[in-house]
């Protein structure tokens, strides 16, 4: 995506993450929660399939972020984790500017096959390094 810092009022991306992100970032978190790397056992949850780490969400926000608004200092962010994200399920990443805020990015990641919000937040991003 091609968007200036200065131009850049919302975008939007897709990602499917697979078992095999939520296993590397297991192996590099340490985080090896049998939720989110143990098919098996997660079947037998409520949630019947394995569901991302929360901050597995959030690196590839993140990652967007930092490719946005490219040396936009990383502030503070907030972030809520109201329902699961699944493997091999598509999610929309939404990043919108608020206009009451400067500087402050609003970020929502869904499920895209039921709209299911399963990350919100804000970044607040400081001055460029």
């Amino acid at each position: 995506m091609s968007l200036s810092a200065d131009t850049l009022s919302s975008a939007v991306f897709t990602w499917t993450p697979r078992q095999s992100d939520f296993d590397a970032f297991a192996t590099l978190s340490g985080d090896d929660n049998p939720i989110h790397v143990d098919p098996e056992f997660s079947a037998r949850t409520r949630f019947g399939r394995t569901v991302s780490h929360g901050m597995l969400l959030y690196t590839r926000v993140f990652g967007h972020l930092q490719a946005l608004y490219p040396g936009r200092k990383h502030v503070m962010q907030t972030l809520m984790f109201p329902n699961p994200s699944y493997a091999d399920e598509e999610l929309t990443l939404s990043f919108a500017e608020n206009p009451a805020e400067p500087g402050q990015i609003l970020v929502e990641v869904k499920r895209s096959a039921d709209g299911a919000l399963t990350l919100s937040g804000t970044c607040n991003l400081g001055d460029a390094s």
